[in-house]
C-alpha cells in the first residue's frame, strides 16, 4: 500500500490542528464529509506566543466543528527562550535556546541555532496528550491512533513517519493531491474565510512579508521587539554561544530592519519579482 493511500482504520483517529490553511481545511473537509472517518478530535499546541489573529482564529474555528478541538500547551516558549538553566554535570550556566535566532560571532561569521521549538513545543504536548485519550500503556506497539497531518501536495518533501510505534501518522491533503492554493479556493468556495498563518509572532522564519503584517499590530510588534533585546540580554548573561542572537537573517536588530517590499523600495525589477515569489511565506512551523 502506498503512504499516499488511506491507512487502515484505527480505534482512534486525532487531527494534528496547526490553525493555519492546510490543517484548518482539513478540519472542515471532515465536517463536510470529505474525508472520513470523523475525528475525535482535533488537537492544538499552543506556544502562548501566536499573534492575535490565530487565537481569534481558533475560537472562530472551534464553534464550526462537529467534534471537539481541544488546546495543549507545554508552557510559554517566549519565557522559556529566555530562561538561564545550570548544568548539574559542569556547574555552567546556559541559557536553553529552542527558536532558530540567526547569531553573529565576534569573528563576525553567521550562523543559526538549531531549532527545537517545534518538537518541544509543538509534538511533544501533543502526543503526550494523544497518549492519555487512548490510554496508550507502556511500551505499547499495536496500532491504535491515527493523526490526521495537514501536509499539503507542494510540501510533499515535509511528509515523515511517526516516531511512536503505536500511532500511524496520515495525511489527508496529500492523498486528493491537494496543494496549498487548492485549500484556499475549497475554503472560498464554501464560504469559509481565509485562516491566518500560524507561527509565534517572534519566529525567525518570517519572510520580511509576515514580518510587515506582525507590524500591523503596535502591542504584538513592540513585544518582539523587547524579546529579541530580553533574548540578546540573556544569552549575554548566561549563554554560551558566546555570540548575539537575531530574530532576522539580516542580523539587524528587528525593530530597525527595513520591511517594505521591493516595489515600495523602487528595486521591483524582474531579479526582485523572483525573489519575492520565491522568498512567500510557507504556511506552518513542522507540524
Amino acid at each position: 500500500m502506498s503512504v499516499l493511500d488511506p491507512p487502515q482504520e484505527t480505534p482512534y483517529t486525532f487531527l494534528s490542528l496547526g490553525a493555519g490553511v492546510q490543517s484548518s481545511c482539513m478540519a472542515l473537509m471532515a465536517k463536510h464529509g470529505e474525508i472520513t472517518p470523523m475525528p475525535d478530535a482535533a488537537i492544538f499546541a499552543d506556544t502562548q506566543a501566536e499573534p492575535r489573529r490565530v487565537y481569534e482564529w481558533l475560537d472562530w474555528l472551534e464553534q464550526q466543528l462537529p467534534f471537539p478541538l481541544i488546546k495543549v500547551t507545554a508552557g510559554n516558549l517566549a519565557s522559556s527562550e529566555l530562561e538561564i538553566k545550570t548544568s548539574r554535570r559542569s556547574g555552567n550556566t546556559y541559557r536553553d535556546a529552542k527558536i532558530p535566532a540567526f547569531f553573529k560571532n565576534p569573528d563576525g561569521s553567521k550562523g543559526i541555532v538549531g531549532r527545537k521549538c517545534t518538537v518541544d513545543f509543538k509534538v511533544r504536548p501533543i502526543t503526550k496528550h494523544v497518549r492519555k485519550l487512548a490510554e496508550i500503556k507502556r511500551g505499547q506497539k499495536d496500532i491504535t491512533v491515527t493523526q490526521w497531518i495537514g501536509i499539503s501536495w507542494d510540501e510533499i518533501q515535509r511528509m515523515k513517519e511517526h516516531r511512536e510505534p503505536w500511532c500511524q501518522n496520515r495525511w489527508p491533503l496529500l492523498e486528493m493531491r491537494m496543494r496549498r492554493d487548492g485549500c484556499i479556493r475549497w475554503m472560498n468556495e464554501h464560504g469559509y474565510p481565509t485562516p491566518p498563518r500560524s507561527a509565534c509572532t517572534f519566529c525567525p522564519f518570517h519572510c520580511d512579508a509576515e514580518w510587515r503584517k506582525v507590524k500591523e499590530d503596535p502591542d504584538e510588534w513592540a513585544a518582539v521587539i523587547q524579546f529579541e533585546k530580553d533574548m540578546q540580554a540573556a544569552e549575554e548573561s548566561g549563554g554560551q554561544l558566546r555570540s548575539v542572537p537575531y530574530l532576522h537573517p539580516s542580523l539587524i536588530p528587528i525593530g530597525e530592519v527595513d520591511l517594505r517590499s521591493d516595489e515600495e523600495k523602487g528595486q521591483l525589477t524582474f531579479d526582485g519579482i523572483w525573489n519575492t515569489i520565491q522568498n512567500e511565506c510557507e504556511g506552518m512551523c513542522g507540524i
